[in-house]
């Protein structure tokens, strides 16, 4: 496989639908919350790109996700890893 067969933008999904396992520390102010960020940096850094999530870099272990970050979360993992899934993400 090379690495122009990747779908970059289906791995992207899947990095966030799998932070919704570690959502902790909401704040109900702004719709923000924290997610452990042991993924890859690439990812990380295209969901920061596309507004997901705060910058990944510095030495906290984890990212805080955007309010449309992380209802997009949510969203993703049930359509992904839910059984009753709902309507297609």
């Amino acid at each position: 496989m090379e690495e122009r067969d990747i779908d970059t933008d289906r791995i992207d999904e899947a990095v966030l639908a799998l932070m919704f396992l570690t959502l902790h520390d909401l704040d109900r102010m702004s719709g923000t919350c924290r997610a452990w960020k042991s993924f890859d940096w690439g990812a990380l850094g295209r969901l920061y790109e596309q507004g997901l999530i705060h910058d990944p870099v510095g030495k906290a272990k984890s990212v805080v996700l955007t309010s449309a970050g992380r209802q997009r979360c949510e969203q993703l993992f049930q359509g992904l890893f839910c059984t009753s899934r709902k309507p297609s993400v």
